[in-house]
């Protein structure tokens, strides 16, 4: 295997588009390994942990890396669709200065003051001097930059408050502003319905339902994981929910979250409490009747802070739709408990196998519910974390998508070759029952997420039924009819493999615990 490089001396570009490059890279047939990064000094590292740093002792951190491993036939093509994939269009000659893009955010703003809203992608050191340049120029901005270190997002964030903007991130990877979907997000129309979110996968959960319910979001703003932490103290959301409540067209407003600190969340609830729009909160992992009131609907899942929210938004009372349970009945129950019944003796395990880390979080928290303690390598309290996560044990569940999986490679949502690798792997243990999976449209995700799945599957289920086993696979697809890559043909191509496709997260979670507790009792009478 030969390991190759191409540097690209004083070039930058946005890291989705990378990834994106890399992905196409890794397509090619006899490629092992493929990253076009910035070389930074995460980056370099990131590199090393692949195995693809050698001769790259002289790079500069504005410098792009093309880094590739394969057969030298492969890399040779590997590195000639990068460079047809790196090149710039030209410039006309004949264009004057002012017609050429601006190489600052300050000459943007001087070329048009109405300009007000930034988006920084640059490497994580870079970030918040950046941001905090466009701040003292009157913009709210995004971050999708990660790797910022709390202090920096402290020091902007305090800015912004003062200078009355908002600043999304650092990690905001999720946003719908004015109906433009920013990094991965998905298609929705616009409507009553703004948004606040300190996860992106848990924003795309509920903006996606919220639309394919029939409301509309008027705005879905990003605060980034740490916002609600006590270092932060939950500047971004406060602020994002003090500008919900000034928006004439938002008449409801949604804050999503994974569980922040008691601090903090006491300070947002609070705020809450005090505005004449009602607020539902999901603040995952936490009962939502501690915190529920006259003002404020608390959720249980993702799927249930988007029922609510529709509910509010049209009139209707709240009260009809909180008393969901989760409860499995009718003809669902029935099948499933049948497919519990044709496992072999062996099968006794969920493999849950996510590319969003917030689906990862709410599938464990709801397979606890139903007592299947879990590994993870993003555990919640109480499960237990993986000696190797590579490696399956008893039932896992596991997030691809964390930083782990990533180092030199796109995230699973943008490629989701790594993923679909660990689907096949752990359908081929014999203790495996029901394969968990999710599959997210929009914008940022690979353009066909579910065809290599279906190749998988489609392998998955005929080995174990020439093993004796069933194999159940249990999906959830988040996205929406408006989305490029057509939510009901990846429900329909999902299905066509024999998988049970739910209609949220917490559906698909509740159906795979189903299944796995029904083969526990089975097996202890």
């Amino acid at each position: 295997m030969s390991v190759r490089h191409r540097i690209v001396a004083n070039m930058y570009k946005d890291s989705v588009a990378l990834m994106a490059i890399s992905s196409k890279m890794l397509a090619i047939e006899g490629i092992d390994a493929a990253s076009v990064v910035m070389a930074t000094p995460t980056n370099l590292d990131n590199l090393v942990e692949a195995g693809l740093s050698a001769g790259l002792d002289e790079t500069k951190p504005s410098d792009l890396i093309v880094a590739v491993a394969g057969t030298d036939e492969a890399c040779d093509a590997a590195l000639s669709l990068a460079d047809d994939l790196l090149a710039e269009q030209p410039l006309d000659p004949g264009a004057a200065a002012a017609e050429l893009p601006a190489s600052s955010t300050q000459m943007a703003v001087a070329a048009d003051p109405a300009l007000n809203f930034a988006l920084i992608s640059v490497p994580g050191a870079y970030a918040a001097a950046e941001a905090i340049k466009a701040v003292r120029l009157g913009m709210s901005v995004m971050v999708f930059s990660d790797n910022v270190p709390v202090e920096q997002e402290l020091a902007m964030k305090t800015l912004a408050a003062e200078r009355g903007v908002m600043v999304m991130g650092p990690d905001c990877g999720t946003a719908i502003v004015n109906g433009l979907p920013l990094g991965f997000a998905n298609v929705v129309r616009r409507g009553p319905i703004g948004v606040v979110g300190a996860s992106g996968t848990g924003m795309q959960e509920v903006t996606a339902r919220i639309h394919n319910l029939g409301s509309g979001v008027s705005q879905a703003l990003g605060t980034g994981g740490h916002d609600l932490s006590d270092d932060i103290g939950g500047i971004s959301m406060l602020h994002g929910l003090r500008s919900l409540e000034q928006d004439p067209s938002t008449t409801v407003i949604v804050l999503v979250s994974k569980p922040p600190s008691e601090r903090v969340a006491q300070i947002v609830l609070d705020e809450a409490r005090g505005m004449t729009t009602p607020v539902v909160v999901i603040f995952l992992g936490a009962d939502p009747e501690t915190f529920s009131d006259d003002k404020i609907h608390g959720a249980a899942t993702l799927a249930d802070a988007a029922d609510l929210a529709v509910a509010i938004a049209a009139g209707r009372p709240a009260e009809s739709i909180r008393t969901t349970s989760g409860a499995i009945e009718g003809e669902t129950r029935r099948t499933l408990d049948d497919t519990a019944r044709r496992m072999s003796a062996d099968q006794r395990y969920i493999r849950g196998i996510f590319c969003g880390g917030t689906f990862c979080f709410e599938a464990q928290l709801l397979c606890q519910a139903a007592g299947i303690t879990s590994w993870s390598n993003t555990p919640v309290a109480g499960n237990h974390t993986l000696a190797d996560i590579r490696i399956s044990s008893e039932h896992t569940i596991v997030d691809m998508g964390d930083d782990e999986f990533t180092q030199g490679r796109p995230h699973p949502m943008i490629d989701p070759t790594l993923r679909n690798e660990r689907v096949a792997h752990d359908a081929a243990d014999p203790t495996t029952a029901v394969l968990l999976i999710d599959v997210v449209l929009g914008y940022g995700s690979a353009d066909d997420p579910v065809s290599g799945l279906l190749e998988v599957l489609g392998a998955a289920r005929s080995n174990a039924k020439g093993a004796g086993r069933h194999l159940a696979v249990v999906a959830h697809v988040c996205g929406t009819d408006a989305d490029h890559q057509q939510r009901d043909e990846a429900i329909a191509t999902l299905r066509s493999t024999g998988a049970f496709v739910a209609s949220s997260n917490a559906e698909a979670a509740r159906w795979a615990a189903h299944i796995a507790t029904t083969i526990s009792n089975r097996e202890q009478r």
